[in-house]
């Protein structure tokens, strides 16, 4: 057996249940919303939920989704038992991680500029459930949780999009059936009734449950472990490009499905990730030029106007001409601001 790759048990505790990961971004809430509220009570099957969500978001949405679900909404905390019949939402700033029979909060570096992301969720899901792992992906922007789709279809597991045409944000879902052979694409209405019935179902155990080196790698990073301990470097080689949120080298993941990039730190990005953090990256330059030249030329007319008190023309001329191109460029880099377009084919979550 290759290094770093093990060979799920499929005759395990683990296997003999069902699990059903949920990943959503922008319009997610109003999503599960409907979704939470049309699974049953005795769905035989545990529910795990990422939605993108600022560091220092209140952490409300189980409260939001109780209002009106079918099943019992809880609040992740780490070492939480999965239950049949309840969902679990994870909090602001914590990825949600799947170990055998329990959930782990974890500091893990972000992914795909987020904490929770998507990815973790379902890598981790695939690793530990195989063929009894099912995938969903909801609206949203960019493309988090096509990575971790592809990690439970490779696995075995089965996979589920939302139609994008039914999306209120498109991308997430159609990254996830651009790039994944899903199992099934379908309006948002009939999620429900479909995991209903899939999670009472037996898991096809005779499908792929070889667990790749580099999704076990990925998972530890995401638990917390050093990432070159990890083994990052044998599961990526370097790019040209840097880390946005630490600025080190990326390592272009071998093999991925599709483009991803993971730094020594182990932040990861997938191509449109990193288009959206570079670019965001180069709005907050033009307006840190804007703001050099616009404090320059501010300062440039004090002197100019202290000039003038002196008696110095000649000078406190020069100093205004001076600080008027000043003026002019910052009004140049402020229309540039303006007309620019975001890098990314989808914009931010």
């Amino acid at each position: 057996m290759a290094r770093g790759v093990r060979i799920l048990d499929a005759m395990s505790e683990v296997l003999a249940r069902r699990i059903i990961v949920i990943g959503a971004s922008a319009g997610g809430i109003e999503a599960l919303r409907v979704l939470s509220a049309a699974l049953p009570r005795d769905l035989p099957a545990a529910v795990c939920v990422v939605v993108h969500t600022a560091a220092d978001a209140p952490g409300i949405l189980h409260r939001i989704l109780n209002d009106k679900a079918g099943l019992p909404v809880i609040d992740v905390t780490t070492g939480a038992r999965l239950a049949a019949g309840h969902m679990y939402v994870a909090p602001p700033d914590y990825h949600l991680i799947v170990e055998p029979g329990i959930l782990r909060l974890t500091k893990g570096p972000k992914e795909n500029r987020f904490r929770p992301a998507v990815d973790p969720l379902f890598r981790s899901a695939a690793q530990v459930f195989g063929p009894a792992a099912i995938g969903v992906i909801l609206t949203g922007n960019l493309d988090d949780g096509t990575a971790g789709l592809w990690a439970i279809k490779q696995l075995g597991g089965i996979t589920i999009v939302q139609d994008p045409a039914d999306a209120l944000y498109p991308s997430m879902p159609r990254s996830a059936a651009r790039h994944v052979e899903v199992d099934y694409l379908v309006a948002l209405p009939q999620i429900a009734p479909l995991l209903a019935r899939l999670a009472a179902q037996s898991p096809d155990e005779g499908r792929a449950v070889a667990v790749p080196e580099s999704v076990e790698v990925e998972v530890k990073i995401a638990s917390e472990k050093n990432a070159i301990e990890a083994g990052v470097e044998r599961i990526g080689e370097p790019s040209p490009f840097a880390c946005p949120e630490c600025h080190g080298v990326l390592l272009r993941i071998k093999g991925s499905h599709p483009f991803r990039l993971r730094c020594h730190t182990g932040h990861a990005y997938s191509a449109e990730s990193l288009l959206a953090a570079v670019s965001e990256g180069i709005e907050d330059a033009l307006w840190n030029a804007v703001r050099a030249l616009e404090e320059g030329g501010l300062l440039l007319q004090h002197l100019a106007t202290h000039h003038q008190d002196q008696g110095d023309s000649v000078t406190s001329q020069s100093l205004a001409a001076k600080a008027g191109e000043a003026h002019r460029q910052s009004n140049t880099l402020r229309q540039a601001v303006s007309d620019r377009q975001n890098l990314a084919t989808g914009q931010p979550a």
